[in-house]
C-alpha cells in the first residue's frame, strides 16, 4: 500500500520555508530571498519514493496584512494550510521558541495534524534550546532533512500517488519562469521597490530553439520604471541574466528571455490585477 498526502508549510515571513522546500525536493523551485514576503502564490514540490509521495506546499508567510495584496497572500496561505493532510510549522531555531500555530493562524478551526520544525539550525552556535518533540533542520547543511522526511512519511494517509513519480513540481513551467524573474528582481532592487514589482509571462514557446520567453515586469508608478531599467538598461539586463540562468537550469535547455517594464497603477490594491496573478482578495478571512 502506498501513502500520499499534501503537506503545507506554515510560519512567519522569512522562516526559511522556501529554502526548506527546495532542499527537500532537490530542485530550486521556490523563489528565495533574504527579504521577507518573497513567496506570493503557493509553490508545490514533490518528493516521491517507491511507497510514498509527499506533495509539499510553500505558501506565503503568515503576516498581519495591511493592504489587498497581503490580504490575498494570507487568504491563499490559510486555504492551503487548512486543506493539507499535515501542517509543518516552520520557525527559525535562532528565534526559538516558536509562537503557537493557532496564534499565527488567528483561526478558530483546529489543525488536526501538525509538526513543529525549527529551521536554520546551522546558525545556532553553542548549546541549543530544548526542543521537546520538535525537529531541528538546516536546509544549508542538510542536517535533519532525512529525519524530517521520515517523520512526514509516517504521518501521511494511505492512498494512491496524485502525480507522476518522475515529477518534481505540480505547476507549469511558465509559472516557475515568472517566479525566477521575480526572484531576480528581488535580489537586485532595493528597499521597498521589490514589493512593487509583479511579473507576468506574455510568451513561453518551448517549440523554439532556444526556448523563447517574454515577460513583463509591472511597477506601480512611472517613477519606478527607470529604477528597474537602471542606467543604460544595466539593472534589467542583470535581472534577465540571472533569471535566464535559473530557467535554463530547470528546463535543461537554452533560453532567449526578453523583459519589458510597464506600469500597473496601484496594482497591489487592485483586486482584478491580483486575480490575474493568481491571488484572490477575500471579503474577510475564513473563520
Amino acid at each position: 500500500m502506498t501513502r500520499c498526502g499534501i503537506v503545507a508549510f506554515a510560519g512567519l515571513p522569512n522562516a526559511g520555508k522556501s529554502t526548506l522546500l527546495n532542499a527537500l525536493v532537490g530542485e530550486q523551485l521556490a523563489a528565495v530571498s533574504p527579504k521577507p514576503q518573497t513567496t506570493r502564490v503557493p509553490v508545490r514540490g514533490l518528493v516521491t519514493d517507491q511507497t510514498t509521495q509527499i506533495v509539499l506546499v510553500d505558501p506565503a508567510g503568515l503576516m498581519d496584512p495591511s493592504y489587498p495584496l497581503q490580504h490575498a497572500m494570507r487568504h491563499s496561505a490559510l486555504a492551503e494550510i487548512h486543506g493539507a493532510d499535515l501542517v509543518v510549522h516552520v520557525h527559525p531555531l535562532p528565534d526559538a521558541p516558536a509562537p503557537e500555530l493557532g496564534a499565527l493562524l488567528g483561526d478558530a478551526r483546529p489543525i488536526s495534524r501538525s509538526l513543529l520544525v525549527y529551521s536554520k539550525a546551522d546558525l545556532v552556535r553553542g548549546p541549543r534550546p530544548v526542543l521537546g518533540d520538535a525537529l531541528a533542520v538546516s536546509a544549508t547543511t542538510g542536517e535533519g532533512l532525512d529525519g524530517l522526511l521520515a517523520a512526514i512519511r509516517a504521518r501521511l494517509p494511505e492512498g494512491p500517488f496524485l502525480y507522476d513519480p518522475s515529477d518534481v513540481g505540480t505547476q507549469p513551467l511558465r509559472f516557475f519562469a515568472a517566479e525566477y524573474v521575480r526572484e531576480a528582481a528581488f535580489a537586485r532592487l532595493e528597499q521597498e521597490l521589490p514589493y512593487c514589482v509583479a511579473v507576468e509571462l506574455d510568451a513561453f514557446r518551448e517549440a523554439e530553439d532556444p526556448v523563447y520567453i517574454r515577460a513583463t515586469l509591472a511597477v506601480e508608478r512611472e517613477s519606478q520604471k527607470p529604477i528597474v531599467l537602471g542606467k543604460g538598461g544595466r539593472t534589467i539586463k542583470a535581472i534577465g541574466i540571472a533569471a535566464r540562468e535559473r530557467i535554463e537550469g530547470l528546463l535543461g535547455r537554452k533560453v532567449r528571455l526578453e523583459l519589458w517594464v510597464t506600469v500597473w497603477p496601484k496594482w497591489r490594491r487592485d483586486a482584478a490585477r491580483l486575480a490575474q496573478l493568481g491571488l484572490n482578495v477575500p471579503h474577510q478571512e475564513p473563520r
